[in-house]
C-alpha cells in the first residue's frame, strides 16, 4: 500500500521559512516524479514545485527562487525548503508521486503566513 506522509507545515510569520517532508512507502520511490502542490481555501490545486526522478525541478513563478524542491532516494523523501513565505502562500500543501498512469497523493499539512 502506498503512503505518503507529509510533515513541517505550521504558523509562521511573513519573512520567515519552513521545510516539508513526504515520506514515502509502499512504492520504487526513485522511478517516481515527486511534486508539491498547494491549494488556498476557495481556490483550485496548483502545482508549486516537482522534481523528476532524474533530479529535474520546475517551479510554480510564484515561488521562483523562495522555495527549493529536493529529494532523497536513500530516505525515500522529497523536501520543500520555504523561505521568504508571504501571506499569498497559506495553503494546504500536497506531496504527489507520479509515474504514469499512477496518482498517489499524501493528506496535506496546513502552512499558514501570518502577515
Amino acid at each position: 500500500q502506498v503512503q505518503l506522509v507529509e510533515s513541517g507545515g505550521g504558523l509562521v510569520q511573513a519573512g520567515g521559512s519552513l521545510r516539508l517532508s513526504c515520506a514515502a512507502s509502499g512504492l520504487t520511490f526513485g522511478s517516481y516524479h515527486m511534486g508539491w502542490y498547494r491549494q488556498a481555501p476557495g481556490k483550485e490545486r496548483e502545482l508549486v514545485a516537482a522534481i523528476s526522478s532524474g533530479g529535474s525541478t520546475n517551479y510554480a513563478d510564484s515561488v521562483k527562487g523562495r522555495f527549493t524542491i529536493s529529494r532523497d532516494n536513500a530516505k525515500n523523501t522529497v523536501n520543500l525548503q520555504m523561505n521568504s513565505l508571504k501571506s499569498e502562500d497559506t495553503a494546504v500543501y500536497y506531496c504527489k508521486a507520479n509515474l504514469f498512469p499512477l496518482n498517489y497523493w499524501g493528506q496535506g499539512t496546513q502552512v499558514t503566513v501570518s502577515s
